[in-house]
């Protein structure tokens, strides 16, 4: 039985598709089955999420591998930052080695550390240390910008190519190497596939597509794909910031975007390996602008 969480988000449902296709035994720690659609009659369900440890005992019986893919770039009524992406994995991790798991996958993210300067990727380093300091034999996932069709993001860039001047945070310098959700989904099931090799028991891999692109870049991209290509307007960071976290106290949840997420694209999330894992898995990255259909 292979335990996943994250499976209603880009990646986890990419994957979650491809392990019932298989034919693979799925469990799912989700708050709202109707969220899995039409695979929720193909998988088991466990009702609860990270915010709440004692949902993970019952979510982890029977359970061998375990796929986190469970994240959040934003604070939560249920939780901090650091609370549902850093504490959150460590208490699985915790609860996986007294369940007698055999095989932990993690997806942290590229420029995971201590001292990053965003919450969430520090809280991420925090998240990977709990995983490589563990008992258990563990696979890394760290991609880049991981992005798909009608995603977050293209959604939000559609939203605002409805203006005359697309609002850009920043200079819009950072630069990425964006991968789709369905190749890191292909990777994922290859390291699942792997053979245990007790030699290299341990495996991290950095997934990165095949191109470099700037945040600007990026965000012209999306908007060709859409048909409306705009002019771009950078606001200073400070402005951005200031006026994204009043929308986030007068909005709450509901606030389209935070500063905490538009503060993510201000740092790089590159690999000196390129493609180079992902090819190793037998998965060879799309570019960004041929998914989107940008021409």
């Amino acid at each position: 039985m292979l335990l996943l969480t994250g499976a209603t988000g880009r990646v986890g449902s990419a994957l979650l598709r491809r392990l019932t296709t298989a034919r693979v035994p799925v469990r799912c720690l989700v708050r709202d089955p109707r969220r899995l659609g039409a695979e929720r009659v193909r998988v088991q369900i466990a009702l609860g999420d990270l915010a709440d440890p004692p949902s993970f005992r019952n979510a982890l019986r029977g359970v061998t591998t375990v796929v986190h893919l469970a994240a959040s770039l934003r604070d939560q009524p249920r939780g901090s930052i650091e609370e549902l992406n850093g504490i959150a994995t460590w208490r699985l991790v915790e609860a996986a080695e007294r369940a007698g798991v055999e095989h932990f996958v993690f997806t942290s993210a590229l420029g995971a550390s201590a001292h990053n300067r965003t919450r969430f990727l520090r809280a991420k380093a925090l998240a990977e240390q709990a995983v490589v300091e563990s008992g258990l034999r563990h696979t890394i996932v760290a991609p880049s910008i991981v992005y798909a069709p009608g995603d977050k993001l293209t959604t939000l860039l559609g939203h605002l190519a409805l203006l005359p001047v697309v609002p850009l945070s920043g200079r819009g310098r950072a630069h990425f190497q964006p991968i789709w959700a369905d190749d890191v989904a292909d990777c994922l099931m290859a390291a699942l596939d792997r053979p245990v090799d007790p030699e290299h028991r341990d495996l991290r891999v950095e997934l990165a597509g095949p191109d470099v692109h700037s945040y600007e870049e990026i965000v012209r991209i999306v908007l060709q794909a859409a048909g409306r290509p705009r002019p771009l307007l950078p606001v200073p960071l400070g402005i951005a910031a200031r006026g994204l976290r009043l929308t986030e106290a007068l909005m709450k949840s509901a606030a389209p975007v935070t500063w905490d997420e538009a503060e993510l694209l201000e740092v790089p999330m590159t690999s000196r390996r390129g493609t180079a894992d992902a090819e190793r898995l037998g998965v060879a990255p799309k570019r960004l602008a041929a998914v989107l259909g940008a021409t």
